[in-house]
């Protein structure tokens, strides 16, 4: 339960109290500064608590954006503020020294009388004492504190004028989304978000609801019929739709946490390579071997996406207005201008609405190897634009980057105790080398292990002889910090040589299992990819040092792969692989649950990420 300190008497026939209590508030009223300070301290230390001018006007959405918000500490509206468990210390200072400041001003009252504006001037307060205070975007929502009747009456009349359910609904929807996902879902899935909302679904119920949908849309591909295929891309579509809407039933009822970012983040990738898997099993009954295909698209997906993590955590921390000042950023912004060319730059890049829309379109219409066949074109387009554009910023970006900035790429690297090892020693050669000899080295070295890999066939020593080389290759490049302009692309070329040495060695060894065992073993690899950016991205830092460690970080995992080709038959490598992703998979999920649930438990602030990429 959450606790509303009223400051004043309420003015009648105002609806504050009851909106109040709407939102779950238990609502009482202090007749003075001192008194709230009072009731604040008899507040139970784990509950949120807020403070609200009796004489508030504003919509109950107004107050739901600023009070009920689990990703803030501290928040506050015109007339309101409020604090989180966490925040409540802070809290206290700012009433106490409020209420200290009007006793001195007027020692007859001792502060028991004078409260108008009490919210803003404790907002104010914690503002002097360097808080973060988040202040919500109300748009045409109505907040405000009114100080006669005749500019009560005005606000009230702005709060009639404007649909406040309208309002609540527009917001819902993700601000900046895909072409198909804007005109072909959000018109209604708002309103199945608010269907769920008013009947007390969570998000985290919905998210399930599309994992299970998306699930059931792979057994049907893996069926091998056209009808299986048709109904695959229908229940492909419907899980999209409930995909869009625990997102947008999080912003309509404000219902985030730590738990649902996680699993909101974690079932996509899950929903789509399963898919993958099932167009695969279902090409398989028909008699065509896609799963070189399948695990391609999977490489090329998550490698696209570790591009656009990098990225963004290399410039997280700049604080230089001017930093990524580019004449490809100028284009861009200028582009901006030009309506119709917004959505030509966000359909390219495929998101995951238009990419989900072909798979499923091609799904019931083609085959599974023209469905791959095309995304794989599309994707490998989408990935060559961005990461041009944006090798195209780095190297006019004029911030140095953030000692957060270099140890997130150095998380995102994934070096694993071999590499550790050798850094140590390869320190001093590391720091003579130019700037773009960094990402230059962990692209040779992957190309030639996966060359290697990839012209030498499978059994000889030679790939295991170029893994050797990867991992010097490897420990060079993480030597340093990685501080340069375009040092950011070191952890997607790791991404790509691991993956794509797996993948030439299991095609390689031509053998009924390898290719699907080879799709387990990055599927597992890529979750626990996926899981470091999700921590980073809450604030939590990268998984722990023995987790990487027993899952031998990249290029471990690339040698054992070469070295276990090199010395078995290929059904003994098969059954390697096959073992090896089981482990992979084990471990890395059940640190990752324990790691989520328990921060879940322990109200880690809330995460709703509005930029998770395609």
């Amino acid at each position: 339960m959450s606790t509303a300190i009223l400051t004043g008497r309420p003015v009648p026939g105002s609806s504050l109290e009851g909106d109040l209590r709407s939102l779950g508030f238990d609502v009482r009223t202090a007749s003075g500064a001192a008194e709230a300070e009072a009731l604040l301290a008899g507040v139970p230390a784990g509950e949120r608590v807020a403070v609200v001018d009796a004489r508030f006007v504003g919509h109950p959405h107004a107050l739901r954006l600023g009070l009920t918000d689990p990703r803030f500490e501290l928040a506050a509206i015109p007339g309101a503020v409020t604090a989180r468990p966490a925040g409540r210390q802070a809290l206290a200072r700012a009433l106490a020294r409020e209420n200290s400041a009007t006793a001195g001003d007027h020692p007859a009252t001792g502060g028991d009388t004078l409260v108008d504006g009490l919210a803003d001037r404790i907002a104010t307060a914690l503002d002097a004492d360097g808080a973060d205070v988040h202040r919500p975007e109300l748009g045409s929502l109505v907040a405000t504190v009114p100080g006669d009747p005749q500019a009560r009456n005005e606000a009230r009349q702005a709060v009639a004028a404007v649909d406040d359910e309208a309002v609540r609904l527009k917001s819902a929807v993700k601000a900046r989304d895909g072409f198909f996902t804007t005109y072909f879902i959000s018109p209604y899935s708002r309103y199945i978000a608010r269907w769920c909302a008013r009947r007390g679904l969570t998000p985290n119920q919905v998210t399930t609801a599309s994992l299970l949908t998306a699930l059931i849309a792979a057994g049907c591909a893996a069926t091998g019929t056209r009808g299986g295929f048709v109904a695959a891309g229908a229940l492909l579509i419907a899980s999209f739709v409930l995909d869009c809407t625990d997102g947008q039933l999080a912003r309509y009822s404000l219902q985030y946490s730590t738990l649902g970012a996680w699993l909101d983040a974690t079932f996509d990738r899950a929903k789509e390579y399963a898919y993958y898997a099932g167009l695969a099993l279902g090409a398989a009954r028909g008699g065509d071997d896609v799963w070189a295909l399948a695990l391609g698209a999977m490489v090329l997906q998550t490698c696209r996406h570790v591009v656009d993590f990098s990225f963004n955590e290399a410039n997280a921390g700049d604080t230089d207005a001017t930093a990524n000042t580019s004449p490809t950023a100028a284009l861009s912004s200028r582009l901006d201008g030009v309506g119709w060319t917004v959505w030509v730059r966000r359909m390219i890049v495929l998101p995951i609405g238009e990419r989900w829309a072909m798979i499923a379109v091609l799904t019931a219409a083609t085959t599974p190897r023209i469905t791959f066949y095309a995304l794989l074109a599309g994707c490998a387009f989408a990935a060559a634009y961005t990461t041009a554009g944006r090798v195209l910023r780095s190297l006019t970006r004029r911030a140095k980057r953030t000692d957060r900035a270099a140890r997130a790429l150095a998380d995102l690297a994934d070096s694993g105790p071999l590499a550790e090892g050798l850094a140590g020693p390869l320190k001093k050669p590391a720091r003579r080398m130019p700037g773009l000899a960094v990402p230059a080295v962990a692209l040779l070295g992957g190309l030639a292990v996966v060359a290697t890999a990839v012209s030498t066939g499978f059994g000889g020593p030679w790939t295991a002889v170029a893994a050797c080389a990867y991992v010097l290759t490897s420990a060079l490049a993480v030597a340093r910090p990685l501080e340069g302009a375009l040092d950011w692309l070191v952890p997607p070329f790791l991404r790509a040589a691991e993956y794509g040495t797996v993948l030439a060695l299991a095609a390689d060894a031509d053998v009924n299992g390898a290719l699907p065992a080879a799709y387990g073993l990055v599927a597992a690899v890529a979750y626990h990819h996926y899981d470091t950016v999700y921590r980073i991205r809450g604030g939590a830092g990268a998984p722990p040092r023995r987790l990487v460690r027993a899952v031998g970080g990249h290029e471990g995992r690339v040698l054992v792969v070469a070295v276990l080709a090199a010395l078995l038959t290929a059904p003994q490598f098969t059954v390697a692989l096959t073992v090896l992703a089981v482990a992979v998979a084990l471990l890395v999920l059940a640190e990752s649950i324990r790691f989520w649930v328990s921060a879940h438990r322990v109200g880690a602030p809330a995460v709703h990420d509005e930029g998770e990429p395609a």
